[in-house]
């Protein structure tokens, strides 16, 4: 177990711990007040680990092997006891597992279990990270007075509505999970997952869609039909937004993201109601995915976490810290957005062009979309190994991607903030989408992705402005590099490929080949919207 523990250390790059020799109850049965119990394992150090701060973990992902290993061990072998606990429905927890729905009653039912334990100190931090992440919130107003803060890491309060939206259907990140939790409990998981990682990409090609669960698993997944057909706003996702608590959170809160995160246009969200109220919060944005961090997490627990549990305040920083991508640095700011990044636009020109001057007479650009063949989803926000900034030279030579670029720069363009764009688009066809991506071209010529978003249309035979909110970022476009910016109607299958048809994603059958047009003219000023502060 020691090794483990060095292992740990050096992974994640933490310093040694205080103690090494941990206790471990396993299976600890936790009633909730319907008669269901759930199991949690608590770690602590076999010596004066009652008398320490509870971490509540609760995951329905399991509580052995990596898992607990990875997030109780680091935290119970430097200032914590650690209780970790099966979600209803998982890994020996009572009751049937249904995503995000009983996390709010389950959860206040916990800590009300854990201030009675005879092994509780007087303290309870809040802990993890996604899924882990975002129980805390669905909880987080009415928290009794032992819980002395939250870290939610890579998550939102609202977690999966977002890939729902009727205007883009975010495909690839709902399907994995549903595919994931339905096997993880089965011998060999991480095998099992990277096998099942193939059949996801081979299943999403399949029509029509309400099929690709039995294609993937070889059976029927409630969670993926749903997914499939009914939209954010259905009854059916009814009591699993928790926005409206974000505001009446009490304790404080240290938010950590990824630019690359699939929840990370939400997490920004959650810190401004936070800081609206009036309410104790930072956050931290690194240049990662989902699956890709760094030890962020347990140095704010260890930091920020334990200074509250003890009643001390953490070392003093700016509320907002951001890796500035192309900058390569670590910047602080005293809030989200930050002041002093002005919005420029940056109009599509003829010719594949890109500048601040509004574009002149001139005709639009076409290209064909073929859902048969669509353009694929290449890096960006994605739970795959392809994904974060990736070079897009493959991927802007096809014939369905238009790109527009701006002359060399004479000196550093910076854009921190919210990124959003407007194209003026027209379609063969009724529905359409249009997805529009920004990227970084350095000397060389490598396109580097650095956001992006998608919106879907209807009535695009019609000439349409299409408002396409991007993933918010913190980029230096450095002197001698390049802006870019693609359109194109598509990203497969992080999206959902749009048939064309009208026929809802589920049961469509029928794939129509569109020919798409994107204006840049004065009449139609396409353009996309950058917060920019000239650097110094």
């Amino acid at each position: 177990m020691n090794l483990m523990s060095h292992l740990i250390q050096r992974g994640l790059k933490l310093d040694p711990p205080t103690t090494r020799d941990l206790v471990v109850q396993r299976g600890l049965r936790v009633p909730m007040p319907d008669g269901v119990e759930l199991l949690a394992d608590r770690w602590a150090p076999r010596s004066g680990g009652d008398s320490l701060p509870t971490a509540l973990l609760r995951s329905p992902y399991g509580r052995s092997g990596l898992i607990g290993d990875g997030m109780a061990r680091p935290l119970a072998e430097r200032g914590y006891q650690v209780l970790m606990q099966s979600v209803r429905g998982t890994f020996g927890s009572g009751g049937s597992f249904d995503p995000f729905k009983n996390e709010r009653e389950d959860g206040l039912a916990t800590l009300e279990w854990i201030v009675k334990q005879p092994w509780f100190g007087d303290s309870i931090v809040l802990v993890g990270p996604s899924y882990l992440g975002y129980v805390q919130w669905a909880m987080a107003d009415r928290l009794p007075p032992e819980v002395k803060a939250m870290i939610p890491q890579i998550t939102e309060s609202a977690l999966t509505l977002e890939f729902l939206r009727e205007d883009g259907l975010s495909l690839e990140t709902p399907f994995g999970w549903g595919t994931m939790v339905a096997g993880q409990e089965r011998p060999f998981p991480l095998l099992r997952r990277f096998l099942q990682g193939r059949k996801d990409q081979r299943a999403l090609s399949t029509l029509p869609l309400n099929r690709a669960d039995v294609a993937a698993i070889g059976q029927r997944s409630e969670y993926i039909q749903d997914v499939l057909a009914h939209t954010a706003d259905a009854e059916r996702w009814a009591g699993i937004d928790h926005r409206h608590r974000v505001a009446e959170v009490t304790v404080p809160v240290s938010s950590i993201g990824g630019w690359y995160d699939i929840f990370l246009p939400g997490q920004l969200r959650d810190f401004q109601t936070l800081r609206d109220a009036g309410r104790s919060a930072r956050i931290t944005v690194g240049p990662w995915t989902h699956l890709k961090g760094d030890n962020t997490a347990i140095r704010e627990a260890l930091g920020f976490g334990l200074a509250h549990a003890r009643g001390e305040q953490p070392p003093d920083r700016a509320p907002v810290r951001l890796y500035v991508m192309g900058e390569e640095a670590w910047r602080d700011f005293d809030s989200w957005p930050p002041r002093g990044y002005e919005p420029r636009r940056f109009h599509l020109q003829p010719g594949g062009a890109l500048a601040e001057q509004p574009p002149g007479e001139s005709a639009p650009d076409t290209y064909r979309y073929d859902p048969a063949d669509p353009t694929p989803a290449v890096g960006g926000v994605r739970m795959v190994a392809d994904s974060s900034r990736v070079d897009n030279t493959r991927l802007e030579a096809r014939p369905d991607v238009l790109t527009y670029t701006t002359t060399t720069l004479d000196q550093d363009v910076e854009v921190i903030g919210e990124v959003s764009a407007e194209i003026f688009f027209r379609s063969s066809l009724p529905c359409a989408d249009v997805f529009v991506r920004l990227c970084d071209v350095d000397p060389g010529g490598r396109s580097q992705n650095v956001c992006d978003g998608l919106v879907s249309l209807t009535g695009a035979v019609e000439t349409t402005r299409a408002a396409v909110t991007l993933w918010p970022t913190a980029h230096r476009f450095k002197r001698g590099h390049r802006i870019r910016v693609q359109v194109s109607s598509g990203a497969f299958p992080r999206y959902a490929r749009n048939p064309g048809t009208g026929e809802p994603h589920a049961t469509a059958t029928t794939l129509l080949a569109a020919d798409q047009t994107v204006h840049h003219d004065p009449e139609h000023p396409s353009a996309i919207v950058l917060p920019v502060r000239q650097a110094p």
